[in-house]
């Protein structure tokens, strides 16, 4: 059996992986929703600033087609939470998901030397917990 290590002994350093997905400040949801669907990804940052302050996920381009708004026209940025929280790339995957739940939030921005280096979402964290749960053999 493989040893899979706890999620308190597992960096979120581990989890990311590419580069964080950028919209212009300017984008419309659709244009945010476009840049997803094509990385794979439930969210993406708006703008270009070292430091992000608005981020679009699926969740709310969903809303505004739920509001029966035209995604094509509704800027990126009026849907964006900006309220980010933040952890540093050598928190654990344990400590990320306490303050996640605390929250209530399913993205979290990965910073290492106050530099963005990768999101961290819920559905990253549940892979950790499942292969701990259910080892491959």
């Amino acid at each position: 059996m493989v040893n899979v290590p706890s999620a308190g002994l597992i960096s979120v350093a581990d989890l990311i992986g590419d580069a964080v997905v950028r919209v212009p400040v300017d984008a419309t949801v659709v244009a945010a929703a476009e840049a997803m669907a094509e990385a794979g990804i439930g969210a993406v940052v708006v703008g270009d600033q070292e430091r992000p302050t608005a981020l679009v996920s699926e969740r709310d381009a969903i809303r505004v087609i739920a509001a029966h708004q035209d995604p094509a026209s509704v800027p990126a940025i009026d849907v964006a939470s900006t309220n980010l929280v933040w952890c540093e790339s050598s928190d654990t995957v344990e400590q990320v998901a306490v303050r996640m739940t605390d929250r209530h939030i399913r993205h979290i921005l990965v910073e290492r030397a106050g530099v963005l280096v990768g999101i961290v979402s819920a559905r990253d964290l549940l892979g950790v917990y499942a292969a701990e749960a259910n080892p491959v053999v």
